[in-house]
């Protein structure tokens, strides 16, 4: 066991998406645009467990992400589903 404990985040969408590199700026895990592509290009990004390489890909509520130690958990917009 390595003693590292993962930082666990709940971000709340605005619409029913985010693309991969916005989440990681929205959440500080990346501190650019720039950043952010660096990390998802070296295979460093996980989503639902699984290695995205497209800083584009559309990330819904209930995926999760996991990026240099961290897990954000994407939560519904406010009043989703509410139309």
């Amino acid at each position: 066991m390595s003693g590292r404990k993962l930082q666990q985040l709940d971000f709340a969408l605005r619409g029913e998406f985010i693309t991969l590199d916005a989440l990681l700026k929205a959440t500080g895990l990346a501190d650019s645009g720039g950043a952010a592509k660096q990390l998802i290009q070296s295979g460093q990004v996980q989503v639902d467990g699984r290695e995205e390489l497209r800083r584009g890909a559309k990330l819904r509520a209930g995926q999760v992400v996991a990026v240099s130690g961290a897990r954000v958990r994407l939560l519904a917009a406010e009043g989703a589903g509410s139309a």
